[in-house]
């Protein structure tokens, strides 16, 4: 027999081979448990995830009002009036990137107007409407005054 060699047994306690005891894996109860963690940190952060994406859009749109109100600002300054060009023409919202971009969520529009002033609208759609009842329609005038037809107040919305 050869000194320097181990057996036969010992070789097969090496590989484990004969322990038919030795699992590998997870047990029902292990993977029960790591699927009620996920459930749990999914009820926290979901919620917290669609705020947040209610909150962002509200703020792209409210953006997209201060890029509108520019943009009347510039008509006024051509045409000197804020409602039509000298020739007759009503004056019309441009189709802007960002008004492109809150389609389907809000619709970016001139509530009133007339020669002196303007009343700019964002209102909500679909599941921003839905989600968004705290704030609502956002307005901006042609001084500058913001406010909003939900329960929220202009300085949590703007």
């Amino acid at each position: 027999m050869n000194p320097t060699r181990p057996r036969a047994k010992e070789d097969a306690t090496m590989l484990n081979i004969h322990h038919p005891r030795r699992q590998r894996g997870f047990t029902l109860i292990e993977l029960m448990i790591a699927v009620v963690i996920v459930g749990i940190i999914a009820m926290i952060a979901y919620p917290n995830y669609t705020s947040y994406l209610v909150k962002s859009r509200r703020g792209q749109a409210t953006a997209c009002l201060q890029e509108a109100s520019q943009f009347m600002e510039r008509y006024y300054t051509t045409n000197l009036r804020y409602d039509q060009t000298a020739g007759g023409t009503a004056v019309s919202l441009p189709t802007t990137a960002c008004i492109q971009d809150m389609n389907g969520r809000y619709v970016i529009s001139i509530g009133s107007v007339n020669a002196n002033s303007f009343v700019l609208r964002a209102t909500p759609q679909g599941a921003q409407a839905s989600a968004d009842t705290k704030c609502g329609t956002l307005s901006l005038s042609q001084n500058g005054t913001k406010a909003v037809s939900g329960t929220g107040t202009v300085a949590s919305c703007w």
